[in-house]
């Protein structure tokens, strides 16, 4: 269109019969002895307003295709949605700043890792090529890293394991807060593991070596600390450790420890009577039920409905019994 370069639409407002319309107008300017003139050449009020948009683009230089795609060519096609969602979720959780107050290519590559398994769990070598399927490696900016650099970035993670989880503590805990701690198990593939040993498989896998962890959370289930144990290492020798890396780490000043009988036995009770703020709430086994009922500490129980009782077996415990209502329906029910 010759001369296109000085065309322009211009939208004139008129009113009529108390309403105000808009005529589009599409006008030439010119220059004529010095003076710059204009001249309508066309009505377009017809057209709407994506008509209109399209011709000013046109007038102003732009190249437009067919929709049905043939000037277009695709180079790629990345999945977003799953990665825009975990990203907006360590926006709300403060993640990155759990993970480290200052920004770095290790903290970038962490946090990577960790979207990464939300979405699509691989080994670390099949991440650094699964991700570029997606626009997760771009938006974390690790596209260049390599499976060395995911190894590095874990032994730098380890190493700000007591920090993260102190801060993770100080969220989730109160002074007065309840705590849940859980000893699990996992069997490994391979023998070359340094924490794998031969113990209590919880998988029953047989001929496979256990590792053991320790999970420590809140009442809602949100973990704030891990470790983790030989595969040969039972509950009672983990759990006096935790319990004082609680009071230390997390500043608590009462701790009331509960716990199946096969967790909290005798000697971690004779220990935790000798740290301050320290209580606990566990079951007696059957040998210990039955030899207060042979020595009649438990006779009359239900004709005065006393539901608590001290006796010498068990110095500085109280004893608490189940109504006899719930105690004969769990009997019926097993």
């Amino acid at each position: 269109m010759p001369g296109s370069q000085s065309m322009h639409i211009a939208f004139i407002a008129s009113r009529q019969g108390g309403r105000v319309h808009i005529s589009k107008l599409l006008r030439q300017s010119c220059r004529k002895d010095g003076k710059v003139q204009k001249r309508t050449l066309a009505n377009l009020s017809h057209l709407d307003d994506t008509a209109i948009a399209l011709i000013q683009g046109h007038l102003r230089g732009k190249t437009f295709v067919e929709a049905s795609g043939g000037g277009v060519e695709i180079l790629a096609s990345r999945s977003h949605g799953a990665v825009a969602a975990v990203k907006g979720a360590f926006h709300e959780l403060g993640f990155q700043n759990l993970i480290s107050s200052r920004p770095s290519r290790q903290r970038d590559l962490v946090c990577a890792m960790v979207a990464g398994r939300i979405i699509r769990p691989h080994t670390e070598l099949a991440t650094t090529r699964w991700w570029h399927t997606s626009t997760l490696a771009r938006t974390f900016g690790v596209d260049d890293a390599s499976v060395d650099e995911l190894y590095q970035a874990m032994d730098w993670l380890l190493q700000r394991q007591n920090r993260i989880q102190g801060k993770l503590g100080r969220r989730l805990f109160r002074e007065d807060g309840r705590v849940l701690y859980d000893l699990s198990s996992t069997y490994v593939e391979g023998e070359h593991c340094p924490l794998a040993r031969r113990g209590h498989n919880r998988d029953g896998k047989k001929g496979k070596l256990p590792v053991n962890f320790g999970l420590l959370s809140d009442v809602r289930g949100r973990p704030a600390a891990v470790s983790v144990h030989p595969g040969n290492t039972g509950d009672t020798r983990t759990i006096l450790p935790e319990v004082e890396r609680l009071q230390k780490r997390f500043g608590l000043a009462r701790v009331v420890l509960v716990g199946d009988r096969g967790m909290i036995v005798q000697t971690t009770i004779d220990a935790l009577r000798l740290l301050d703020g320290l209580d606990w709430i566990s079951a007696l086994k059957g040998a210990s039920v039955a030899r207060l009922m042979r020595r009649g500490a438990l006779e009359g129980l239900d004709a005065v409905n006393l539901f608590e009782l001290f006796h010498p077996d068990f110095p500085g415990e109280r004893l608490v019994r189940r109504r006899a209502r719930i105690w004969q329906s769990m009997l019926e029910a097993t």
